[in-house]
């Protein structure tokens, strides 16, 4: 073990602010660390993490609250912790409890540990790190070396720690010095009648269910000449001490190599322990996500099953027992390869020459790797009119890599795992040779055991989630999935729901949009579907879809599984028939690539081949394959649409891929109305503002048309917008405005006419829609220079309603957003929460009985009595009644007032 070298604690130091606490899920070695370096640090304050332990549980309740200063981590300031001292761990992940002290710059680190190294240890300033049985004997050490004396209940306490983690000194890790520390604690009165009942505590009905499990399940395995037990259990709620009934069955059974698997709750806990030099059981538990030593170590493992657990294992088992395989057996060398500079023509004759499916990447003039071409994306490029391109263009930058001595489980994460069909192999920082995915399957044939179930991707497909969709759907959707599987079913069609709806539904997000696809004749389904459920079908033959207008109004997009390859780029799709999966793999991004199985036998499934739950998990947007956005330049609206709806980052090959897309101009071949229909999906999200600055960022507003490029004028424009319709959804109105609209108006803010026009050519507006949009920016100015003489011309309210009563929503809230002036946006405020709302109580027959012929009097006149109410003249039927009497008989004028000045 490289442990941390040691730095002697000073003895004299005044001690600062000191908080002392262990890991997560403690065991009895963590608790008595913990109690033994407060005998360090008296001053200090002590955080208990937690355990899962029964025994460990009520000892600590019963026992420790009473005698020592343990403390809630909210419960102390955590502005004057100077010094966090950590025990029987160096790992930052496994101290969540006191996570925000590391946001401390001057924060000092003291470690005491046991355990191996790891790629998660902080770096301390104080260091004490021994290889030895518990770490609760190496503090013992340190605290007799200082002349400290300790009672008997702590010395109870520190001893319990040690019997437990020697095995009641059993264990090969056991040392001489764990040996020492519990004399000296026995001679200051550890009291081994406590510790003996603590670790010999009978049996509940449970434990002894978990134990029968485990004895009637194990089976012994011969991994590369060493024997290995696996056994498992399972019960439906967690059981405590469970690494203690392991313990008593290895004693039990006389096991040198032990890994015992018990799936409880919502996970699968793992405890190993080892008496073999063969098997580092920490090492193994490491690699599952959790940690421990050489001879005993534990791992909690969520969302996965309990064979995918065991898959995984086997899989690490057969790669670091006695590894017999390691890469430089397989792979080819030299390696063919080509430099990063050259054209991807070139990179094409290469591969077409020797027949290869991949190509590692140069630097050039060195050996240095620093990426991979794929065949596939290479022969889309030259067929897209790209061989002149460098192949740095579209190569995988940054592949992973193996070395010469690496065995198989690395090699299959790569290639099974992520997919990457080849594997360079670097020594000293060049290539040597290569692995490609038909030399490992090659190998894999021979000993299909060592694959796990985990890194293949057929299997990835067998997560069910039918209780989510039973839990998160509103019944009559869920009775309508159900539905839609046994028509499937008595077809004879594999139906499954795709896309969005599946995303969303792993993301809690509502969206109760339906879409199918059909692995066969997707319109004749939809037929079916209209006839069973009482609906009409509108088909598509060209792009094999159809769309189900269900008799409640409710539409379902069918579509057939199809593959679409594109001619040119930004070309629209020609359609094949195809399979979900290769339907799935024509998708933007892979978190819509996802699809669930409805046909009954199969309901629920979820069909994930690409990674899509690992990316939604990841909080990362990233395309399928690199030539995603020369085949379809809108993909990068959406990708910026659903990384700013969901807080999601865009991967860094996916940026890279758009910035390179922009930089060839791809944009100009988009037609007009693709891209205003992505962009009017952007403005019409929660946050337009959010995706219209990351647009920006890009400069991809100016790719679409310099005209639209966001200035300091603009972007305070947009952000007043963006104030404006949050405000409008608090109020809770009945009328729903175009978002889209407001934020469109906006964004065309500071053009005139004829610059607006050529947005328009650019958009594919339709004569119609230039016209609408065209008079709705020119009734926003005149309304504007309107509104601001009637407020200084200081007139009734009525006038302000008939002002802004000839504007659209959308109109209005633009106009509130481009006026700044506190006082007109109360006027508007005033009409829309208020004013638009006003009805008077007679119409034009009470005007023909009162013996007004009929003209455009009938109008004056309740124009007239229309202001009187908004002023609050004439609210009542009575009053305006009264008042179009007097209208009618001449006695008041019923011309409206003339008071707007010409338009400046």
């Amino acid at each position: 073990m490289n442990a941390t070298p040691e730095k002697t604690i000073p003895k004299d130091i005044p001690m600062p602010t000191v908080v002392i606490t262990g890991h997560t899920n403690a065991d009895f070695d963590c608790l008595a660390a913990i109690v033994a370096a407060g005998k360090l640090y008296p001053d200090a304050t002590l955080i208990f993490p937690g355990s899962q332990e029964k025994n460990l549980r009520h000892f600590f309740i019963q026992s420790a609250t009473y005698l020592y200063n343990f403390k809630n981590f909210k419960d102390i300031d955590t502005s004057r912790t100077t010094t966090l001292v950590m025990v029987d761990t160096r790992q930052k992940n496994r101290v969540p409890h006191v996570a925000p002290l590391f946001d401390k710059p001057d924060l000092v680190i003291h470690c005491y540990d046991h355990h191996p190294d790891s790629d998660d240890d902080v770096v301390p300033t104080v260091s004490l790190v021994k290889p030895w049985g518990s770490t609760a004997g190496i503090l013992v050490k340190e605290i007799r070396d200082r002349g400290l004396t300790v009672t008997p209940d702590e010395a109870t306490i520190m001893g319990l720690g040690i019997y437990e983690d020697t095995g009641s000194f059993t264990f090969n890790s056991t040392t001489e010095h764990d040996l020492a520390a519990a004399a000296w604690l026995r001679a200051s009165g550890m009291d081994v009648n406590v510790i003996a009942d603590l670790m010999t505590r009978e049996l509940s009905s449970e434990q002894i269910t978990i134990m029968s499990g485990l004895i009637e399940s194990a089976a012994t395995h011969d991994i590369n000449g060493v024997e290995v037990v696996v056994a498992e259990a399972y019960c439906e709620r967690y059981v405590g001490d469970f690494a203690l009934l392991v313990h008593k069955f290895l004693d039990m059974e006389n096991i040198r190599v032990l890994f015992a698997l018990g799936m409880m709750n919502d996970r699968v806990h793992l405890v190993a322990r080892s008496r073999s030099p063969d098997v580092d059981v920490g090492r193994i538990c490491a690699s599952l996500g959790g940690g421990g030593h050489a001879y005993a170590a534990s791992a909690a493992i969520k969302n996965k099953t309990m064979t995918q657990v065991k898959e995984e294992l086997f899989a690490l088992l057969y790669s670091q027992i006695n590894p017999q395989i390691r890469i430089r057996q397989l792979m080819s060398r030299p390696a063919i390869s080509v430099a990063e500079n050259e054209r991807i023509a070139q990179a094409a004759e290469i591969m077409t020459r020797y027949g290869l499916k991949a190509l590692p990447v140069v630097r050039p003039g060195t050996k240095t790797c620093v990426g991979v071409l794929e065949h596939d994306i290479m022969d889309k490029a030259v067929k897209h009119g790209l061989g002149e391109f460098a192949v740095d263009e579209y190569m995988i930058r940054d592949p992973a890599t193996v070395s010469p001595d690496t065995d198989l489980y690395p090699l299959m994460e790569i290639i099974l795992g992520k997919r990457q069909r080849l594997a360079p192999v670097v020594e000293n920082g060049e290539l040597v040779g290569v692995v490609t995915r038909t030399d490992l399957v090659n190998t894999l044939v021979q000993e299909p055991a060592r694959i796990p179930e985990s890194l293949l991707p057929e299997r990835k497909r067998e997560r069910n989630i039918a209780s989510l969709l039973r839990e998160r759907l509103p019944k009559e959707i869920f009775t309508l999935l159900t539905d839609i599987g046994e028509l499937g079913r008595d077809r004879g069609l594999a139906v499954y729901v795709v896309g969005g709806f599946v995303r969303d539904l792993l993301l809690h997000q509502p969206n109760f949009d339906v879409d199918l696809v059909v692995e066969g004749d997707g319109i004749a389904f939809a037929e079916a579907m209209a006839k069973a459920f009482h609906g009409r079908a509108k088909s598509h033959p060209k792009f094999k879809t159809a769309v189900v207008v269900l008799s409640d109004g409710k539409r379902i997009d069918v579509a057939t599984a199809r593959l679409e390859y594109y001619e040119y780029p930004a070309a629209l799709p020609t359609v094949e028939l195809s399979s979900i999966k290769m339907d799935l793999y024509r998708r933007d991004f892979t978190i819509n690539a996802l699809a669930v199985h409805l046909n009954p036998e199969r309901f629920g499934e979820l069909a994930d081949f690409f990674g899509a739950q690992r990316d939604i998990k990841d909080r990362v947007v990233r395309v399928l394959h690199s030539l995603s956005f020369v085949e379809d330049p809108t993909r990068i609206l959406r990708a910026i649409r659903f990384s700013e709806r969901y807080g999601f980052r865009i991967g860094a090959q996916t940026e890279r891929l758009i910035k390179n897309a922009l930089q060839h101009n791809f944009f100009h071949k988009l037609s007009g109305a693709r891209l205003f229909h992505e962009i009017s999906l952007i403005l019409g999200e929660e946050n337009p503002l959010s995706c219209l600055r990351r647009m920006q960022q890009y400069k991809l507003l100016s790719a679409i048309h310099p005209l639209l490029a966001l200035d300091t004028a603009k972007e305070t424009l947009l952000t007043a917008t963006d104030n404006v319709i949050k405000w409008y959804r608090l109020l809770y109105m009945e009328q729903a405005p175009r978002i889209w609209l407001v934020f469109f108006l906006g964004l065309c803010s500071g053009l005139d006419d004829e610059q607006f026009a050529t947005i328009a050519n650019r958009l594919g507006f339709t004569k119609k829609m230039l016209a609408e949009l065209g008079s709705l920016r020119h009734a926003v100015r005149k309304t504007a220079h309107r509104l601001y003489n009637w407020e200084y011309l200081k007139l009734p309210v009525s006038e302000l309603y008939f002002l802004l009563n000839g504007l659209s929503l959308e109109g209005l809230l633009y106009l509130m957003a481009r006026n700044p002036k506190e006082s007109i946006q109360k006027h508007i405020s005033l009409y829309l929460t208020k004013l638009c709302d006003t009805q008077i109580e007679i119409t034009g027959e009470d005007l023909q009985i009162m013996g007004v012929e009929p003209g455009p009097r009938y109008g004056r006149i309740l124009r007239a009595v229309t202001a009187a109410a908004v002023d609050g003249v004439a609210v009542s039927r009575e009053r305006q009644l009264e008042l179009a009497g007097r209208l009618a008989r001449g006695e008041i004028s019923d011309e409206p007032p003339v008071w707007d000045a010409p338009e400046a």
